[in-house]
């Protein structure tokens, strides 16, 4: 009996006294998810949430007594006293067969929304459980995480299309940002739900658990994304500095077709390059591209002065927009200190030099998958809604707060309250509705139920996420 599948270990400890405080003749918490802003961009892209459903919500999830046994020893141990709801969680399982009976609503995944919208709903829907809803809150919560790495990774691609547009060729795009972020996650369940939300964007990874979770969780047997043929520091130094050149030709004589990468810092990045040069030979034979990975030093600094060296050896043209392009054989690919501020600052850089972005492609890992916390787009989920006696109560969370010049001010964290449905206006853009509003019945609701009493009720493939994020 595994505490991971087991529902009742699954939230934070202070929510297990919640159902001591429901008041009586309480039948209803609604309650929903939003991202309150971030210094990043202004909208989200969506995502994950039908891994959390099919991993921890789908079917009888309270499947015996012996569950709720365990969970309630651990629990009145934990507090030192009688505080787990066993009659509650008895009755599910009773009354329900151990299926959750609530019902989440949310935005198509990979749907991109502006920030201070709702983007999913969840409540209960038999009367007798109204708190399980907000229990339910810190697993769901974890949909800010791939969320998250899904926006960023839309903004690379952003950022890296706005400079293909201005100096090269924009069909390059979707293999122009690697995940390398495997190794610099914290578990392989991040790694595979935080790499398959930067696939939305991409279709290069070393991350295999990205496609592998895309293929499990998202119905589809395609392959997503793709890789090539690569070296590390262990291949390249181990003859020494002096034997580089053997080990550069038999990666060229052992790979004679397509993308081949090499990484070529292990010593000296500007020697490594004249030994690339004395090798131009094989290099230009290739049916293919070779890509020179540069990875210590100053990004900025050293792929300036490694675009010349290349030129000196291997050529250039101009472009039809006017910048320079290293001949087809050969490009570069920094792999160190790659994130969104600092693609844009190298892209940035090599425009004013000249030089277009098609030779160069990144690599990413901890900035891709890892640098993040639920307060970078302050993802939050705040009940809106309650009946009581079979009175409609809306709630909301409206605090104030000092700023640190001493004012005291409405705070960012003010929440919605009432209804909510996620709109389309006649522009197309996003906007939430609550019931507050006369005009509410009247609009048409752009969340979708996609779970209901323990059943999945609609299901994305990975290739529709793309498709509903514009990809």
């Amino acid at each position: 009996m595994s505490i991971k599948n087991n529902i009742m270990f699954l939230s934070d400890s202070y929510k297990y006294s919640h159902h001591t405080f429901t008041l009586e003749g309480q039948t209803k918490v609604y309650s929903f998810l939003e991202s309150r802003g971030s210094k990043i961009c202004d909208y989200t892209i969506f995502k994950g949430l039908q891994y959390i459903l099919k991993e921890h919500f789908v079917g009888n999830v309270v499947k015996s007594k012996e569950f709720i046994d365990k969970a309630e020893k651990f629990f009145n141990a934990h507090f030192g006293k009688k505080i787990f709801n066993r009659t509650g969680w008895e009755r599910i399982l009773e009354k329900h067969n151990g299926y959750l009976p609530v019902s989440i609503k949310a935005v198509p995944e990979g749907t991109k929304v502006g920030t201070r919208n709702v983007l999913m709903t969840i409540e209960n829907t038999d009367p007798e459980f109204p708190w399980i809803t907000n229990f339910l809150e810190t697993l769901l919560s974890h949909v800010w995480y791939p969320s998250t790495v899904a926006t960023n990774s839309r903004e690379i691609r952003n950022t890296i299309l706005k400079y293909l547009k201005a100096t090269g060729d924009e069909s390059s795009i979707d293999f122009k940002c690697h995940s390398f972020g495997f190794r610099g996650v914290t578990t392989v369940e991040q790694s595979g739900v935080g790499d398959m939300a930067h696939l939305v964007s991409f279709k290069g990874t070393d991350t295999i658990t990205g496609i592998t979770f895309a293929q499990e969780y998202y119905n589809t047997e395609d392959m997503i994304a793709f890789s090539v043929c690569a070296s590390e520091h262990s291949n390249v130094t181990l003859l020494g500095k002096e034997g580089q050149k053997k080990i550069f030709e038999k990666m060229l004589d052992s790979n004679p077709e397509g993308i081949l990468a090499c990484v070529s810092d292990g010593f000296d990045i500007m020697d490594a390059c004249d030994i690339w040069g004395s090798l131009k030979d094989k290099i230009m034979s290739r049916n293919g591209t070779l890509v020179i990975r540069l990875d210590s030093g100053d990004a900025i600094v050293t792929i300036l002065n490694v675009l010349p060296k290349l030129e000196s050896y291997f050529g250039s043209t101009i472009n039809s927009k006017g910048y320079k392009v290293l001949d087809s054989h050969i490009r570069i690919l920094q792999g160190d200190g790659i994130s969104l501020k600092t693609i844009g600052e190298i892209l940035e850089a090599m425009k004013e030099a000249g030089w277009s972005a098609d030779n160069i492609v990144f690599g990413s890992g901890g900035k891709l998958l890892q640098d993040f916390t639920r307060d970078t787009f302050n993802f939050a989920i705040k009940c809106s809604y309650v009946e009581v006696d079979g009175k409609a109560i809306n709630v909301e969370k409206s605090p104030m707060e000092f700023d640190s010049e001493g004012n005291y001010i409405q705070s960012f964290k003010k929440s919605k309250k009432g209804l909510l449905k996620l709109v389309k206006d006649s522009n197309g853009e996003f906007f939430t509705a609550t019931s507050e509003d006369h005009l509410f019945d009247s609009y048409k609701d752009e969340l979708v139920e996609v779970f209901r009493d323990g059943k999945i009720l609609k299901e994305y493939t990975f290739e529709e996420v793309r498709k509903n994020s514009g990809i």
